[in-house]
């Protein structure tokens, strides 16, 4: 079994959003049971709600199903995953401060650095504040990168 946990800041938006896209995948490759996925945040203030309504709304109109409640990783959440992706600098550089192991911060990736071609250290950029339209480009993103991740994650399996 993998464990792979998504992270951004609130846990409203980007990484439930990854979660949802890449739990999609899963299934669809009949890998339902040997990965689980979960999503977290580094910042505590909207702990507890359910994802931003645009980001749940856009979802939808691609048939995922955001069904989370915020939550906040903490360093010992490392000892219960594999892999803790990121979905921008910010929140990498803030889980490496609570790495408590070097083993754990070698658990830590970026969402975007499994998606094929994109610029090294690309990140997932925050809706949050903007349009409707980027939580449409979210999705895009997450499913790029989540593709990426689910070939990563085969080779895991198959190691």
């Amino acid at each position: 079994m993998l464990r792979v946990c998504f992270v951004c800041l609130g846990n409203i938006c980007r990484s439930p959003t990854a979660e949802a896209v890449m739990r999609h995948l899963v299934r669809e490759a009949g890998l339902a049971d040997r990965v689980t996925l979960d999503s977290a945040g580094t910042g505590d203030w909207h702990l507890g709600e359910p994802p931003d309504r645009r980001a749940a709304a856009a979802a939808r109109r691609r048939g995922l199903e955001l069904d989370h409640r915020a939550q906040l990783f903490r360093g010992d959440d490392f000892a219960r995953f594999d892999l803790v992706v990121a979905m921008d600098g910010s929140n990498l550089s803030n889980l490496e401060a609570m790495a408590p192991t070097p083993a754990a911060r070698d658990k830590l990736r970026l969402l975007r650095s499994f998606e094929p071609g994109a610029a090294p250290g690309a990140e997932v950029p925050d809706p949050y504040y903007g349009g409707p339209g980027g939580f449409d480009e979210v999705l895009d993103i997450c499913e790029a990168a989540c593709r990426g991740l689910l070939d990563h994650l085969r080779g895991q399996l198959e190691a």
